[in-house]
């Protein structure tokens, strides 16, 4: 009887002191805001050239296209704190009034790149 509660004893703490070494998948959401990409975004910029820097934004305005709000977050292990940024939109007559952005460094890693730059508008001005 005693060597099945030291077998139970034991196979209990082994499978107990596993818990600690599951891999835990990186949770992205929102979009990936890099301060380097945020900071093409100038004043009288087009919504198609800001959507093609930074992505469809997470919260676009539902009745009034004057402001995208997006929004990032990361969380890569349990302990870590989490990275999380914001950029604010602001449009007025349909260009870039200005950007308000609390994001000071790139998050940990993007899980897709691409290149970032901002085409240029076609089909404006008669051309």
């Amino acid at each position: 009887m005693s060597m099945i509660r030291a077998l139970t004893t034991i196979c209990v703490l082994a499978s107990s002191s596993l818990t600690g070494c599951v891999y835990r998948m990186p949770i992205q959401q929102g979009n990936y805001l890099d301060p380097a990409v945020i900071a093409q975004i100038k004043p009288g910029m087009t919504h198609s050239q800001v959507r093609y820097l930074l992505g469809t934004p997470m919260l676009p305005g539902a009745f009034d296209n004057s402001r995208w709000d997006y929004g990032y977050y990361l969380k890569t292990q349990r302990l870590r704190r989490t990275e999380h940024g914001h950029v604010g939109i602001f449009f007025a007559n349909d260009l870039v009034a200005r950007v308000d952005s609390d994001v000071t460094r790139a998050p940990f890693a993007p899980l897709a790149k691409r290149p970032s730059t901002a085409p240029e508008p076609r089909g404006y001005g008669g051309h």
